[in-house]
């Protein structure tokens, strides 16, 4: 059974810096797809950040590329999400989630697996 947990969330403030962590087991994530997502309460849960694992392929929403980075360590067995210049318009829950390769990265109901996601709070 696939299971992933979220750690590294906070209270920042703005223009500062976290790094977000997805620890997996039950499947090594060499082979599939692992991508941040987040959500604001009452709004839907949107696409941050994917990583193709198969291809080494990352892809970032428009809104974080440029801050935010994705990597992952196939030897942990853990995906981080580099957070910098943050701003407060970034708050939300972060969710981590693994699929299999191929088909639309951003699209969340292609994912199968999820965290309990991790608070992030970005003051102003």
């Amino acid at each position: 059974q696939v299971r992933l947990e979220e750690s590294g969330g906070g209270l920042v403030q703005a223009g500062g810096s976290l790094r977000l962590s997805c620890a997996a087991s039950g499947r090594p994530l060499s082979a599939y797809t692992m991508a941040w997502f987040r959500q604001v309460p009452g709004t839907e849960r949107e696409f941050v950040a994917a990583h193709s694992l198969i291809d080494d392929r990352t892809f970032y929403a428009d809104s974080v590329k440029g801050r935010f980075t994705i990597s992952t360590d196939n030897a942990k067995n853990t995906v981080y999400l580099q957070m910098n210049s943050l701003k407060p318009e970034d708050t939300a829950v972060y969710y981590c989630a693994m699929k299999n390769p191929g088909g639309y990265y951003s699209a969340r109901h292609d994912y199968r697996y999820w965290g309990q996601g991790t608070q992030v709070t970005v003051s102003s």
